[in-house]
């Protein structure tokens, strides 16, 4: 690799720059008395030349398509990045960083994507980011694949990521840097920040493995510089833009809290204030002036002139993007509806016009959905943690995607359900793809952290889950889910459905591609019977979350009968019963929860308001929070115990789902 040295005037004002960063954070971590000042000190120099240098953005259009991404995965690190934003001309000033932690600024502990400007991913807990950005490097390939042409090539952005020796030790990035070696993701560059340090002491009391063969084992090119060296930094880098093949890692050996006399090294410097005497000890041994959050003007001059050539830049690239858009039509028009998400205004009667043999599992009925959404919507891309052929995410119409090969739209993201669901927000993140990705129920929990800071974020992302109950039978209860509904439900900004069959599987998914959101389908293994009475608009069904399948004969109701997926044609079984025997019965499908709760109050009062006699809750799971709809009186039919290896028809009997159970129950 050929030594590159900087221009001599570019170095002195980079330098600046990181002494600039460092200043910032000690001063912003310190007003807040609260904070991480060591990763933004120690990093200081990689933040100065990204933002200096090579990246190529442009902060007065920070959602340009082709900009290079940064992500911190790094996230306690934020000063770091609100410092290079700040400087470099985002939407976040200097009484933003002054007001560092504090309630609603733009500048909360961790960098949060809806709070601030120029922030790609919400980052924090750790190993997400580089998952993220996996995820952003993948959609990024997707999508060159698919608007590239020979002669124009509209889209080439590089994802830079910088992490920690947390990122490096959480198992998720494992999976995520395993299948970016994998697919040969040649448009992501890792910079890990090995400062040896880690929030409890020196990284040698709990790791010794050796990082630089793990990720060449993955498949990745690796280089180590000492992270605090602008030559070797813009040596390494311009090399790596210039010549890259796969995913690359960037081992920068750099000192925590460098600049600090007496805490630089140490993890007193990472989780903590350095206090005023060390913070103005550290600008005296820095050389930089003690007056709090001082930028130079030649700093600002220095970015000033660099954001005229990043946004002509941009301007260079939207001629060429004109040509490519005046060449391709049929590309352009499905560019605009990849980045606005667009429905057929007549979706919901093409889905169900689809033909769908009833009895059908909920996981069949949902492939055949998708089938049909595939072809007419060309941002849905998808795949399963090694589960396709069980979980039915397969689009049999189009190819896998395979390394160097981004033009198919089934992924194979192998036994790695945490990674999937990180790369899943990735993916989300480029703005033109809405990923679906499937696995069993039970394994959400491995995911639920994913699923947490998409929630958070507002992702729109689609997670299949199937063999949702105890009735998927033989595999036992390692794989029967019983909690896992109450606690997907449990996350704000989370929708979870549960469809009862075939009909409201179609809505489900309706329901899914109009959310900004992420949603959970929650899916059968075993058949369920098509009914009648959910074959309703779905302004009218699905989309209030909850509505009435089956009216009292006699007002008020003798019992109300609530139920979920499976449940709901038993439900049905049990008002049959009832009524043999002179009782009135109202049966409520209710496959959302939180898109009731968002419904007007005369609508909730019609479904659930005044006497509903005996309220029943039927869902094979746990009861937690069916008590707000059947209130302290209700009865809920529920699983309280772990479920067991037997036939479905065995453990329906065993656990009280069956007519005759129910009613034994309630009468």
């Amino acid at each position: 690799m050929e030594k590159k040295i900087l221009d001599p005037n570019l170095k002195q004002i980079l330098s600046k720059i990181a002494n600039t960063i460092r200043g910032l954070s000690m001063d912003a971590v310190q007003k807040a008395n609260s904070g991480h000042p060591g990763l933004p000190m120690g990093c200081a120099e990689i933040g100065a030349y990204l933002w200096g240098h090579p990246l190529q953005q442009n902060p007065k259009d920070s959602k340009w398509m082709n900009r290079d991404r940064f992500i911190l995965s790094a996230g306690h690190g934020s000063m770091l990045l609100y410092s290079c934003l700040h400087l470099a001309g985002y939407q976040v000033t200097l009484e933003d960083i002054k007001n560092f932690r504090q309630l609603h600024s733009k500048t909360p502990g961790h960098p949060e994507s809806l709070d601030t400007d120029g922030v790609e991913t919400t980052t924090g807990p750790l190993g997400q980011g580089l998952g993220n950005g996996v995820g952003q490097a993948l959609g990024l390939k997707l999508l060159e694949a698919r608007f590239n042409t020979p002669k124009q090539k509209i889209l080439n952005p590089k994802v830079f990521v910088l992490m920690g020796d947390g990122c490096v030790m959480e198992g998720v990035t494992s999976e995520v840097s395993a299948f970016a070696g994998h697919l040969q993701l040649d448009n992501l560059i890792a910079i890990y920040d090995a400062n040896h340090v880690t929030l409890d002491g020196p990284l040698q009391e709990s790791g010794s493995e050796n990082t630089f063969e793990r990720y060449k084992s993955y498949g990745w090119d690796v280089y180590e510089i000492d992270g605090n060296d602008l030559d070797e930094l813009h040596t390494t880098i311009s090399h790596i833009r210039e010549n890259q093949t796969k995913p690359t890692l960037i081992i920068a050996h750099t000192i925590i809290g460098k600049g600090s006399p007496h805490k630089a090294g140490t993890s007193q410097a990472h989780g903590s204030p350095l206090g005023v005497e060390e913070v103005k000890a550290s600008k005296i041994a820095l050389g930089i002036p003690e007056e709090p959050f001082f930028v130079p003007q030649a700093v600002y001059d220095f970015f000033k002139v660099r954001q005229k050539q990043q946004a002509q830049v941009e301007e260079d690239w939207k001629k060429e993007f004109e040509e490519w858009a005046k060449t391709n039509p049929q590309l352009l028009k499905e560019m605009e509806i990849m980045i606005h998400k667009k429905l057929p205004v007549n979706l919901e009667e093409q889905l169900k016009a689809i033909e769908i043999k009833s009895p059908v599992a909920g996981r069949k009925a949902s492939q055949v959905v998708l089938e049909k959404l595939a072809d007419l919507l060309p941002f849905l891309y998808g795949g399963s943690a090694d589960l396709s052929v069980s979980d039915l995410t397969m689009i049999q119409q189009f190819p896998i995607v395979t390394p160097g090969n981004f033009k198919g739209r089934n992924i194979k993201f192998g036994i790695r359900e945490f990674g999937m669901a990180t790369m899943a927000t990735g993916m989300s993140q480029t703005g033109m793809i809405i990923p679906f990705v499937g696995t069993f129920l039970t394994f959400s929990d491995y995911m639920r952290n994913a699923i947490r800071l998409a929630s958070l974020m507002r992702q729109q992302v689609i997670y299949q889950f199937t063999h949702d109950s105890i009735f998927l039978g033989e595999d036992g209860p390692t794989h029967q889910p019983i909690e896992h509904l109450a606690a997907l439900r449990a996350m704000p900004q989370l929708h979870v459905i549960r469809p009862a069959d075939a009909n409201e599987v179609r809505m489900a998914w309706i329901a899914a591609l109009n959310y900004k959101g992420p949603t959970a389908l929650i899916l059968s293994r075993q058949n369920l019977p098509t009914l009648d009475s959910t074959n309703v608009p779905y302004s009218e069904g699905v989309a209030r979350g909850a509505y009435i399948i089956k009216k009292e004969v006699s007002s008020p109701p003798n019992f109300t009968l609530i139920a979920t997926g499976s449940e709901v044609s038993l439900a049905l079984d049990v008002s049959k019963e009832l009524e043999k025997i002179g009782k009135s019965v109202r049966v409520i499908s209710m496959p959302c929860w939180e898109l009731y709760e968002k419904q007007n109050p005369e609508y909730k009062e019609s479904i659930f308001g005044g006497d509903l006699g005996q309220r029943v809750s039927i869902e094979a799971g746990v009861e937690q929070g069916w008590h707000k709809y059947i209130g302290r009186s209700g009865i809920a039919i529920s699983m309280e115990s772990y479920g067991a290896s037997a036939p479905a028809s065995a453990l329906a009997t065993e656990f009280g789902f069956t007519v005759n159970a129910i009613l034994e129950q309630i009468l």
